[in-house]
């Protein structure tokens, strides 16, 4: 990679981490997006993404932790079956193209139900045994693309009204911190190979994560995070397509 294709890499892992960021997300889906436009290679992509990913999520987890957003008691029913299952999935790699659209037409539906202002606000108990159901299927699908998940697991819990965006969104950010360095985990059994542009990058989503975390916490209204998280999830959706 050259050092013009370094810069470009950078600035735009920058500017996606702030949007992933703002939402609670690390950005795996958008960093994956950027690196397969830039003709990284496939065995450089997932770990790369899922190490990035780790750096912008633990950066959100404690900026809403301190802004007191975050919630225990809807984060670990996911947990106890994500983990697990991120870890066993980050162990194997498949490249399934009709996968790739299924995963891009759920986030298309749900970017769509962003957009559509909900009536009814009141927040519903979070059924647990559901909630493990749930966390496992992420954390499969989570370790199979090298994502954290959370672009799967913050528009449900928004559109379940089991929490409001900005709960979701602090449940998001451990949620894919943890998932991700499970996936990590699983990645050692089948090798994990980084390039030196990676510490570059990682300033770069450093940066980026510091500041959508930033305005995400100072925002008064909730109405633009349902929007951006829209448009984030359209950003995936459209890497998705474009690499099926």
């Amino acid at each position: 990679m050259t050092g013009f294709e370094i810069v470009i890499l950078v600035s735009l892992i920058c500017v996606m981490a702030a949007l992933y960021a703002s939402v609670g997300h690390g950005g795996a889906s958008g960093y994956l997006a950027i690196m397969a436009l830039l003709g990284v290679s496939a065995a450089l992509m997932r770990p790369s993404a899922l190490i990035l990913n780790v750096l912008v999520a633990a950066l959100a987890t404690i900026m809403f932790v301190r802004a007191g957003f975050f919630r225990w008691q809807l984060l670990w029913p996911f947990l106890i079956t994500s983990i697990p299952c991120a870890f066993l999935a980050g162990a194997y790699s498949i490249n399934e193209p009709t996968f790739k659209i299924l995963v891009a037409a759920t986030l298309v539906i749900a970017a769509v139900r962003m957009f559509i202002q909900q009536r009814d606000e009141v927040i519903r108990p979070l059924p647990i045994p559901l909630a493990a159901v749930i966390g496992g299927l992420v954390g499969v699908l989570s370790g199979l693309v090298g994502i954290g998940g959370g672009i799967l697991l913050t528009p449900l819990m928004i559109l379940c009204r089991w929490a409001t965006p900005r709960e979701a969104a602090a449940v998001s950010a451990p949620f894919i911190l943890l998932n991700s360095l499970a996936g990590l985990g699983g990645l050692l059994f089948i090798g994990l190979v980084v390039e030196p542009w990676l510490w570059w990058a990682s300033a770069g989503a450093v940066i980026g994560g510091l500041i959508g975390s930033r305005w995400s916490i100072r925002s008064g209204s909730q109405l633009w995070l349902r929007r951006a998280l829209g448009i984030v999830l359209l950003v995936a959706a459209f890497k998705f397509i474009v690499t099926a």
